[in-house]
C-alpha cells in the first residue's frame, strides 16, 4: 500500500499532508475515547503492542510489489477487534513511521499519503462494526461473513486510496490504469485470505480465557457491548 516516490510529486504532495492531518486528528480522538473509557495505561500498552505488530507485519509477513504499490497483509481489521480503534490507529501510524525510519527512508516524504491510506479505512471499519455486528456478540464469536465484511471494508479502503493517489499523481493514461488494475487485482486475494487469519486468531483468543480480565486487550473481544 506504499505510494512509491515520484508517483505524487511537487505541489501535489500538499494534499497528502492535509489528509494526514485530518486522519491523525481523528485517530487522536479515538485514542482519547479509549483513554477515557479504559485508562491511559491500557491505551499505552495496547498502542505499544499494535505498533510492534504493524512494524512486524510490514517487515516479516509476505509482501511484494505489484503495479503502483506493494501488497501487504496489514491485518487492520484484526488489530481493531483485538485492541480497539484507538490503539489500532496509533499502531498503524507509528508502525508505518518506524518502518520508514529504520528500513525505508525514501518512503518518509510519502508518509502523509500512506498513513491516510491506512487510517481512513480503519475509521470505516469502526463505523461498519457498529452496523453489522450485533451488540450481543463479542468479537471472538464472529463468523466468516462478519470477519469478511470488516476485512473487505478495510482493504477495499486501502485499494481505493492507493488508486486515488496513483491517478491523482500520474493521471488516467493507459499505462497507469493498467498498473492500478494489477495492484487492485492482487490485493483482492488479501481480502479473501485475511478473514481466515482473523478467525484463527479469534479462535486462539477464545481458548485463552484468562485474557478476559486483561486490560491489554479490547473488552469487546470477549464481552458483548454494554
Amino acid at each position: 500500500m506504499h505510494i512509491e516516490p515520484g508517483v505524487v510529486a511537487g505541489a501535489k504532495m500538499a494534499l497528502g499532508y492535509a489528509t494526514a492531518a485530518g486522519s491523525i486528528g481523528l485517530a487522536a480522538k479515538l485514542a482519547y475515547d479509549t483513554a477515557k473509557e479504559d485508562g491511559t495505561v491500557p491505551l499505552a500498552v495496547r498502542s505499544v503492542m499494535t505498533t510492534a505488530l504493524v512494524f512486524s507485519f510490514f517487515e516479516i509477513l509476505p509482501h511484494s510489489p505489484v503495479g503502483v504499490s506493494e501488497v501487504h497483509f496489514i491485518l487492520g481489521a484484526t488489530l481493531f477487534m483485538i485492541f480497539g480503534a484507538g490503539p489500532a490507529a496509533i499502531g498503524l501510524a507509528m508502525g508505518l513511521l518506524a518502518q520508514g525510519f529504520f528500513f525505508a527512508p525514501a518512503d518518509l516524504p510519502q508518509y502523509g499519503m500512506n498513513v491516510t491510506s491506512l487510517l481512513v479505512p480503519l475509521f470505516a471499519v469502526n463505523a461498519l462494526a457498529r452496523r453489522v455486528i450485533p451488540k450481543t456478540t463479542a468479537y471472538k464469536d464472529l463468523g466468516y461473513s462478519q470477519a469478511l465484511a470488516l476485512s473487505a471494508a478495510y482493504h477495499g479502503g486501502v485499494i481505493a486510496w492507493v488508486a486515488f493517489w496513483a491517478f491523482y499523481g500520474n493521471g488516467l493514461g493507459a499505462g497507469n490504469v493498467a498498473q492500478v488494475g494489477a495492484f487492485c487485482a492482487a490485493y483482492t486475494t488479501v481480502i479473501v485470505v485475511e478473514p481466515l487469519l482473523d478467525l484463527a486468531i479469534l479462535a486462539a483468543a477464545k481458548g485463552l480465557h484468562n485474557l478476559k480480565i486483561s486490560k491489554a486487550f479490547h473488552a469487546r473481544l470477549y464481552q458483548a457491548a454494554a
